[in-house]
């Protein structure tokens, strides 16, 4: 069997080239250019809500068995199908709820609140003083790093001490390169960082950056990246 991973780059789809570096699986990468902001037709062409990651599976007479998208399914589906379910903690290991709350906690909480915060921001400019419902946005922002900054000031990975797993593969994108897209400053947050140095210092990690997204700088700063409309001006693209 062939995996073939699609990658939108600066996107979440990151996740899946470092997934595949850090189990040692072979995969052919086709990187995708978003065109300028958005993704390009030919993600389009493969999967019609325009999202990446986009994964296919082939056979070994190169016929076409699975398309699949969506990053958490993605990640799992790699796992159990081609990673001997490395990188998952089991229903039996002392950490499962662990692993399985912050496995979830990216997509399900903090990168949707981003989003939504990045929207209503933009678009609602004159009502962000205090009681505001922007402001309410970013209080709660501020509590899930929070929360998350006290997991990372006690454990090494978000699954515990030396469990490196898939939820920090999960949770990295959301507070590197997605700050290319909304300005977070991470430097009330120690723990954070100190995790991110460590996620960015895998070996793993750097062969699926220089494969996936050569050119893109690290993000682990504390203070936020140059952000993407200002690279894309740069560039004379906008």
């Amino acid at each position: 069997m062939t995996l073939t991973i699609h990658h939108l780059q600066v996107s979440q789809s990151e996740r899946i080239p470092w997934l595949c570096e850090e189990l040692n699986i072979p995969y052919n990468l086709v990187l995708h250019q978003r065109a300028p902001f958005f993704s390009p037709q030919s993600i389009k062409d493969l999967n019609s809500l325009g999202q990446a990651p986009v994964i296919q599976v082939f056979d070994g007479e190169g016929k076409l068995e699975l398309t699949l998208t969506e990053s958490g399914a993605c990640v799992e589906y790699i796992i159990h199908k081609h990673g001997n379910s490395h990188l998952a903690l089991p229903p039996s290991h002392k950490n499962y709820a662990d692993y399985l709350y912050w496995f979830h906690f990216a997509n399900s909480g903090l990168q949707p609140h981003i989003l939504t915060t990045m929207q209503i921001s933009r678009f609602d400019t004159g009502s962000s003083g205090p009681g505001s419902y922007v402001a309410g946005l970013q209080d709660r922002l501020k509590k899930m790093l929070e929360r998350m900054d006290e997991r990372l000031r006690g454990c090494e990975y978000l699954a515990g001490d030396g469990e490196f797993s898939a939820a920090d593969i999960m949770s990295a994108f959301s507070l590197t390169t997605m700050r290319c897209f909304y300005p977070l400053d991470l430097t009330p947050y120690p723990g954070i960082l100190a995790w991110l140095e460590r996620c960015t210092s895998r070996e793993g990690y750097k062969q699926a950056r220089t494969k996936a997204d050569p050119e893109l700088e690290l993000m682990i700063e504390g203070k936020p990246p140059k952000s993407f409309r200002e690279r894309l001006v740069e560039q004379g693209k906008l």
